[in-house]
C-alpha cells in the first residue's frame, strides 16, 4: 500500500467556525509531530462557509493507526469536536496522481 491519508468532513456549529479553526489548527500541530505525518489542510467550501474538509498524508497506513491509537488522540480530537455540529472521518489510499 502506498500513502495514506486522513480526511475528515466537518460542519462547524453555527457562529463556531473561527473557534473550530482555531482548535483543529492546534490538533493539527500536534498531529505534524507523529512520525510518518505530512502537512495537514484543512479547506472550507466556498459555497458552504460552515462545511470544512481536511486532510493529511500517511507515509504509512500502520502510522496513521498509530497516531489514532495514541493516548492523546480522543482527547485532542475532543477539542475540536466541541466545535462541530456533524464530522464524518475517512482513512483513503493514494490511487493516481498525475
Amino acid at each position: 500500500m502506498g500513502v495514506a491519508y486522513s480526511s475528515g468532513a466537518w460542519t462547524a456549529k453555527e457562529d463556531e467556525g473561527d473557534a473550530f479553526v482555531e482548535a483543529w489548527t492546534e490538533f493539527a500541530r500536534w498531529l505534524s509531530t507523529m512520525p510518518g505525518a505530512g502537512t495537514a489542510r484543512l479547506t472550507r467550501d466556498l459555497s458552504e462557509p460552515r462545511r470544512y474538509l481536511s486532510f493529511a498524508p500517511w507515509d504509512t497506513v500502520e502510522e496513521m493507526h498509530a497516531w489514532k491509537s495514541n493516548p492523546e488522540f480522543r482527547q485532542r480530537m475532543g477539542a475540536v469536536r466541541e466545535h462541530v455540529a456533524d464530522f464524518t472521518p475517512s482513512e483513503l489510499e493514494l490511487i493516481a496522481e498525475v
